[in-house]
C-alpha cells in the first residue's frame, strides 16, 4: 500500500495528537493532524478526550510523596514481604 504524503492513518494521528499535547510534534505533523481532524470523527473525539484529560491533570492538586517518604514506605513494604515469604 502506498503511503500518502499528506493524509495519515488514525493510529498515526493519535500518536501525533499525544505528541502535540506535550509540544513534541513538529509543525508538519500538526498540520497533517489538523487535516485528519477535519474529516475523521474518531480522531476528533480522541483529541478532545486527550485535551480534557491533560487539562484535568494540570488543574488537579495532586500531592506526591517525597523521595525520602517513598524510600521509607518501600522499606516497610519490603520488610513485610520478607515476613510473608518466611512463613
Amino acid at each position: 500500500m502506498k503511503k500518502s504524503f499528506l493524509f495519515i492513518s488514525c493510529d498515526e494521528a493519535k500518536h501525533i495528537c499525544d505528541k502535540a499535547q506535550y509540544d513534541e510534534a513538529t509543525t508538519w505533523e500538526q498540520f497533517k493532524l489538523r487535516i485528519r481532524l477535519f474529516y475523521c470523527s474518531i480522531t476528533k473525539t480522541y483529541s478532545k478526550k486527550n485535551t480534557k484529560l491533560s487539562e484535568t491533570i494540570e488543574s488537579s492538586k495532586v500531592q506526591c510523596l517525597e523521595a525520602e517518604e517513598r524510600h521509607k514506605l518501600q522499606s516497610v513494604i519490603d520488610k513485610e514481604l520478607t515476613k510473608q515469604q518466611q512463613n
